[in-house]
């Protein structure tokens, strides 16, 4: 009977623990934005955070440059996004990282990727850096 109010109580401190660090997730959140610029804003966000998750896979890019580009061609063709400027950077991204692996890695595809990367980064700060 002891045991199974020890693991009762483990229980409770468990779902404590989730209840306060949901608490804390939802406490450090945005502020509240308009209605109508809330769903492009939300929709865009989304896209970052697809283009930051996609350019965080794949191999080193220090280490591989070329196999870290040829990686990234097809995951950035496949975000979409509602926002033709992000829907642009991405393209140009994937197109710029393609001629990258095309060229193993030539100076003027290694300059296409930092000017298409910078554009995605205007609009998504810190996905592509």
């Amino acid at each position: 009977m002891f045991s199974r109010n020890t693991e009762e109580l483990g229980r409770v401190a468990e779902l404590t623990v989730l209840v306060l660090a949901a608490l804390l997730v939802c406490a450090c959140g945005p502020a509240a934005r308009p209605a109508a610029s809330a769903s492009a804003s939300t929709a865009t966000e989304s896209a970052c955070l697809q283009v930051s998750a996609v350019l965080s896979d794949g191999p080193d890019p220090d280490a591989d440059p070329v196999g870290y580009a040829e990686a990234q061609i097809i995951p950035l063709r496949q975000i979409s996004t509602s926002s033709q400027a992000l829907g642009a950077a991405i393209r140009q991204l994937a197109d710029a990282y393609q001629k990258f692996f095309a060229s193993n890695g030539g100076s003027q595809a290694k300059e296409a990727v930092a000017v298409a990367s910078s554009k995605v980064d205007s609009i998504c700060p810190g996905a592509a850096s």
